[in-house]
């Protein structure tokens, strides 16, 4: 199994809104939400048709997401493709 080699870069972070950052901008809806580790943007999970969170961790290198849905703690790494 895939060991994620970027957990020195999970910060401690403040959520940048409490939906897709992106989709209330532009008014559009999401399935599932992730949190950057590196800057707290929030995000659409790959289910939603927008993935925003993967769009933002492709643009800024950010590898790794923290689940943003209540009652969940698992974070993915999008670089190694597992969970941390």
């Amino acid at each position: 199994m895939a060991k994620c080699t970027h957990q020195n870069q999970i910060h401690e972070v403040t959520p940048s809104a409490n939906g897709c950052e992106d989709c209330l901008r532009t008014g559009d809806e999401w399935v599932h939400l992730r949190m950057c580790m590196t800057c707290g943007y929030v995000g659409c999970c790959d289910s939603s048709k927008n993935k925003h969170a993967t769009k933002h961790s492709q643009l800024t290198t950010h590898p790794i997401v923290k689940s943003f849905e209540p009652g969940q703690d698992w974070m993915w790494c999008y670089v190694d493709k597992t969970f941390v």
